[in-house]
């Protein structure tokens, strides 16, 4: 078929204009950012390792950074994603059973997912702030 042009109405994708937003859509998308925010945790393990393997000058501002806010809200965000991707993990393998697959069952457990990623996080550091 050369020389043939493009069909003049070609039917598009669904796109977000389109789609209703629902829970179990922001769960998908939630579940890939929380996969950044763990590479980007584990980055900074790494540099947090290194700097304290080289000794007590270069540990020194990497501790000024953790015990700062912005450290603080780093580690609380990077705690965030891991319950956050780790429930919902624990959702897709119990769908991979055949179990929960309904619309409820579905937009239930993502909302169970991200309000572990919200308490589990708060419920560690007042934990480790407060003491058992």
């Amino acid at each position: 078929m050369a020389g043939a042009g493009r069909p003049a109405a070609r039917p598009l994708s669904p796109h977000l204009q389109i789609w209703r937003w629902h829970v179990t859509m922001a769960s998908s998308i939630f579940h890939r950012f929380s996969g950044v925010g763990l590479y980007l945790g584990a980055a900074g393990l790494a540099i947090w390792l290194m700097a304290l393997a080289s000794g007590p000058q270069a540990y020194a501002p990497a501790e000024a950074l953790l015990t700062s806010w912005i450290g603080m809200a780093a580690l609380y965000l990077v705690f965030a994603s891991l319950a956050y991707h780790w429930a919902n993990g624990v959702r897709h393998l119990l769908w991979d059973t055949g179990a929960h697959l309904n619309p409820k069952a579905a937009s239930g457990s993502a909302w169970l997912a991200i309000l572990f990623a919200l308490v589990a996080p708060a419920a560690l550091f007042a934990v480790l702030n407060l003491g058992a």
